[in-house]
C-alpha cells in the first residue's frame, strides 16, 4: 500500500487546522450570547451545528474546549480592538474591561473557567490561568516601571506587587459588573490609577 505523500499529509492537516478554528469561531459567538453554565459536550455541538464525535475528535474534554475558546476569543479581540499604544498600565486594563462589556458571556465564561482552575481535577485550567496571570503580571511590571522611570507611577510601589493588585482590580471588578451592571469599572480603575500616580 502507497504510503500518502508528505503534500497529501499537510492538505489534511490545514484541513483539520480550518475545522477547529471553524468550531472555535461558531464556539465563540455561543459562548458570547450564552455563557458557559449548565453546557455539556453534546449540547455544545447540538448549539454550533457540530456532532458530539466531531468535538471530541478536536477537543479531548469540555473543559479543554472552554478554555480554547476563550483563548480564541481574547486573541481575536485584540487584533479586532487593540489598546492604544501610549496607554498607562491600567489604561490596559480599562481598555480590556471596557471590550468585555460587549461580550458578557464570555466574561461570564472567563469567570467560570478561573473558578474552576481553583477544584480538584480540574488541571487544564490550572495550567492556562496560572500561565496567563504570570504572563499578566510580568508584561504589566515592565509596563509599571517604565512608567515610574517617566515619573508617572509613584517610585514606591513595588511594580510585582502593583502589576497583581491591578489585575486583582479589573477581574473583581468584571465580576461585580456581572452581578450588578451599575458598577462603574472604568470609574474605579481610574481611581486606581490616581492613587499609583506619581
Amino acid at each position: 500500500m502507497d504510503e500518502p505523500s508528505p503534500g497529501t499529509r499537510r492538505g489534511a492537516y490545514d484541513k483539520g487546522v480550518r475545522r477547529r478554528r471553524e468550531i472555535l469561531d461558531r464556539a465563540i459567538e455561543v459562548f458570547a450570547a450564552r455563557g458557559a453554565e449548565g453546557t455539556s459536550l453534546r449540547a455544545i455541538g447540538e448549539a454550533i451545528g457540530v456532532s458530539h464525535a466531531a468535538l471530541k475528535h478536536y477537543f479531548a474534554s469540555r473543559e479543554e474546549l472552554l478554555i480554547e475558546v476563550y483563548r480564541a476569543a481574547e486573541e481575536r479581540s485584540v487584533v479586532e480592538d487593540p489598546p492604544p499604544p501610549d496607554a498607562t498600565v491600567v489604561g490596559l486594563m480599562t481598555h480590556a474591561a471596557r471590550r468585555n462589556h460587549g461580550v458578557p458571556g464570555l466574561v461570564q465564561l472567563y469567570s467560570t473557567l478561573v473558578a474552576a482552575a481553583l477544584e480538584e481535577g480540574h488541571e487544564p485550567s490550572r495550567e492556562f490561568f496560572g500561565e496567563r496571570f504570570a504572563h499578566l503580571r510580568q508584561l504589566l511590571a515592565e509596563r509599571i516601571t517604565a512608567e515610574q522611570a517617566a515619573g508617572r507611577i509613584r517610585p514606591d510601589v513595588p511594580p510585582e506587587v502593583a502589576a497583581a493588585l491591578i489585575i486583582a482590580a479589573s477581574d473583581g471588578l468584571q465580576v461585580q459588573w456581572l452581578l450588578d451592571p451599575a458598577v462603574d469599572i472604568e470609574k474605579s480603575l481610574e481611581l486606581l490609577e490616581s492613587l499609583l500616580g506619581a
